[in-house]
């Protein structure tokens, strides 16, 4: 027996079974544009996905909080946004520029890198939008089953991080975060650096390959997530983005299918057990798409993998469990 196996998952600890790999197929950014709305709609309703995530300063937000209320069993949360990354396509901070000007940049919108965010922005600020972004939902009669961060921003500072926690719990609502033995989320980490280091010609081999600062703290934040009556995650599949459709085969819908299926089912060879959330972006690109982002085939290639029967007979065939973060919770408010 491995470890990983050796240990209670938070799994266990919700009552799953022993040794079983119990993961949540997640869709982020809903609301952010049609293609995106279309590409979520599509990945739940015609595929394997099974929760995702809204950005609530987004144009887009309206249409995807109606298809929400319009379908009772959507496993739908809050992408707390506090960046706007694309070139010509932007938002605002839902506070407005006079409450929170560390989080807007010069063009009015937010900034585009995490790294901006956390040079500007105060604690207090953040806390005040992600907030706001609570409230609009609520004011929607749209209530999220859960919290994650749009590009991680709510995790690249201890003092934000402190934050999404205390109003996650303030409110009820589970928070995104990997606070278990985290197999998957470390590997990819370490591809990355690896990655780095080999474009600038500073890779070895045999070197030893850091993670971040947090990664060595998530189990004891774990801890107090779980101790303020949160669910936790077990580890975090946040590969997919970084797979680049082969520039020598022709983008069609069969080879973009067939590439990120099989990328699925490589990378789901190292699923531990335990609860991981599998995060992706399943977008359906529109002809105006690329002038958002560059990321269209990617993005279309998660939601073909979705739609794959492949990969739904690989879960199956494994005994892969899938869930929500609506049973988590109520597997989470169960436990004295």
């Amino acid at each position: 027996m491995t470890k990983v196996q050796a240990q209670e998952t938070y799994a266990e600890k919700l009552g799953y079974p022993k040794g079983a790999r119990i993961i949540i197929l997640h869709v982020d950014d809903a609301g952010m544009s049609w293609d995106s709305n279309k590409g979520t709609r599509d990945a739940i309703d015609r595929g394997m996905a099974n929760s995702f995530s809204v950005m609530m300063p987004c144009p887009w937000v309206p249409a995807i909080v109606r298809y929400i209320k319009q379908t009772p069993t959507s496993d739908a949360g809050l992408h707390l946004t506090l960046t706007s990354e694309w070139h010509d396509y932007r938002w605002g901070p839902l506070m407005g520029k006079p409450a929170v000007p560390g989080l807007v940049d010069p063009e009015g919108c937010l900034w585009r890198s995490v790294d901006q965010v956390v040079k500007n922005a105060s604690p207090d600020e953040v806390e005040a939008e992600i907030r706001a972004q609570i409230d609009r939902a609520l004011t929607m009669g749209f209530e999220p089953t859960h919290l994650d961060s749009h590009m991680g921003t709510l995790f690249a500072d201890p003092d934000f991080l402190q934050r999404y926690i205390k109003v996650g719990a303030e409110y009820e609502i589970p928070v995104m975060f990997p606070g278990g033995h985290n197999t998957v989320l470390r590997e990819e980490y370490r591809m990355e650096v690896m990655h780095e280091l080999k474009k600038s010609g500073k890779w070895k081999d045999g070197m030893d390959v850091p993670v971040p600062e947090i990664l060595d703290q998530a189990p004891g934040v774990g801890q107090k997530v779980w101790s303020m009556g949160l669910p936790v995650l077990d580890d975090l599949h946040n590969i997919s983005y970084g797979w680049g459709f082969p520039s020598e085969l022709e983008p069609t819908d069969e080879n973009i299918q067939k590439f990120y299926t099989g990328k699925y089912l490589e990378s789901f060879k190292m699923l531990q057990p335990g609860l991981t959330l599998v995060l992706m972006h399943c977008t359906h690109p529109s002809e105006i798409f690329d002038s958002i982002s560059s990321s269209g085939v990617r993005r279309k290639g998660d939601l073909l993998a979705m739609m794959d029967p492949k990969l739904k007979n690989y879960i199956e065939k494994e005994g892969i469990i899938l869930t929500t973060w609506k049973e988590v919770m109520e597997r989470r408010k169960a436990i004295k």
